[in-house]
């Protein structure tokens, strides 16, 4: 028998990857936008130019303590990998950052053409089809990101695992309608699934499987990483203050907005999109949540969440959301659905041995909307001299 996926508003989920209540509220003082993923709030028209949502303001303000000197804002969203991407950055000449963000969106559809499971066209679906049979050889960035989730799998002793693409499939949370596996075939798909299964070659930049019907899934980490691509391209353009978020999974604060003491982002509560978990200000900085709200099956009134745990084959439970905070989107995408499989005492551990993290942890207690917060940091801790990470409670 199928079930529907929802969403946290009770929206079939399976044709929408992109679900309609942010993680995240980020202010643009003195303006905000909204938009299906993130809410971000602007005071002014929009427009819709070559496909994207574009806004651009020119504002009157000192910057970096200079005079008062014309300033535009820029913005644009940009449908790819499934989500919504969004860019707003800080400049003094439109055209120039329109070119630069535009930039940024064509890397990113890059990306989704090498990256995405869905397009059986892509580099990764041609791995997915070819490496139980021989060595594929792979490009030198996505090697790299592969060699990155299989080292992030290691360190999580499996919590984190590119290879869940078949039980995603198993439940029903790749295309399609929702639906409960039987526990015969959790233990067959489990055959498949697991970072050992791949064989990663450095020298000869090739990859292989060891069993048939292994799949690699880059949906947990790949998103970070694109945003650390358009970091790069933002930076290599002179740019230094801009936000860039990937639909509901990871953003980044470069520098901040002028006259602003870095970017101000306030988290969602687990149990009510309308309330606040978090208030953080980040400046060069990148912060990821992975929540059991985004989409999730429901079956005799239980909630099953699309996030596995590797180990059993089942969605994780006693976990409402994770927020992971660290230098890079690829440092935070990945490890906090780690996080969030690993629960509190293991990632206290984890924390123990691995510096410069934290992980917001909200964990069910009583009745929804009750829950309980946690915070960890790594027990070696520092950020770097330009940055800025403060939490306001």
């Amino acid at each position: 028998m199928n079930y529907e996926l929802k969403d946290d508003n009770g929206r079939g989920a399976q044709d929408r990857p992109c679900v309609r209540n942010s993680r995240f509220t980020i202010h643009y003082s003195p303006f905000t936008i909204h938009h299906s993923l993130f809410t971000i709030i602007l005071l002014v028209t929009r427009s819709r130019l070559a496909g994207s949502l574009v806004t651009a303001l020119s504002i009157a303000t000192a910057v970096g303590g200079h005079g008062a000197e014309n300033v535009v804002r820029y913005e644009a969203s940009h449908e790819s990998m499934g989500t919504v991407f969004t860019v707003a950055v800080y400049g003094r000449d439109r055209t120039f950052l329109s070119e630069v963000v535009e930039e940024v969106f064509e890397e990113v559809d890059r990306l989704d053409e090498q990256m995405s499971n869905y397009k059986p066209e892509s580099e990764l679906s041609a791995i997915n089809r070819e490496a139980a049979s021989h060595p594929v050889v792979v490009e030198p960035g996505l090697f790299r990101l592969l060699e990155i989730s299989v080292r992030r799998s290691e360190e999580t002793d499996g919590a984190f695992d590119i290879t869940v693409g078949p039980l995603m499939k198993s439940w029903g949370f790749f295309r399609g309608r929702g639906r409960l596996p039987t526990r015969a075939e959790i233990s067959q798909v489990l055959k498949r699934v697991g970072y050992q299964h791949l064989k990663l070659d450095a020298e000869r930049r090739t990859i292989r499987f060891d069993e048939e019907g292994v799949e690699i899934d880059l949906g947990g980490i790949a998103k970070g990483y694109a945003v650390d691509r358009a970091v790069e391209i933002l930076r290599s353009n002179g740019i230094t203050s801009a936000l860039v978020s990937s639909g509901m999974s990871s953003i980044y604060a470069l520098g901040s907005p002028p006259g602003e003491h870095g970017w101000k982002i306030t988290v969602r509560a687990p149990c009510d999109a309308h309330k606040a978990g978090d208030v953080l200000h980040l400046q060069n900085y990148s912060l990821s949540t992975s929540g059991s709200y985004e989409k999730f099956l429901k079956i005799g009134g239980k909630n099953y969440c699309h996030i596995m745990d590797p180990h059993t084959g089942w969605p994780v439970e006693n976990m409402l959301s994770t927020v992971v905070l660290a230098p890079t989107g690829t440092d935070t995408d990945g490890r906090s659905a780690g996080f969030f499989v690993m629960g509190v005492k293991r990632s206290r551990e984890y924390l123990s041995v691995h510096p410069n993290l934290a992980v917001v942890f909200y964990l069910p207690s009583g009745a929804p909307p009750e829950y309980k917060r946690v915070m960890l940091r790594s027990d070696s801790y520092s950020i770097p001299a330009d940055s800025i990470v403060e939490i306001d409670r």
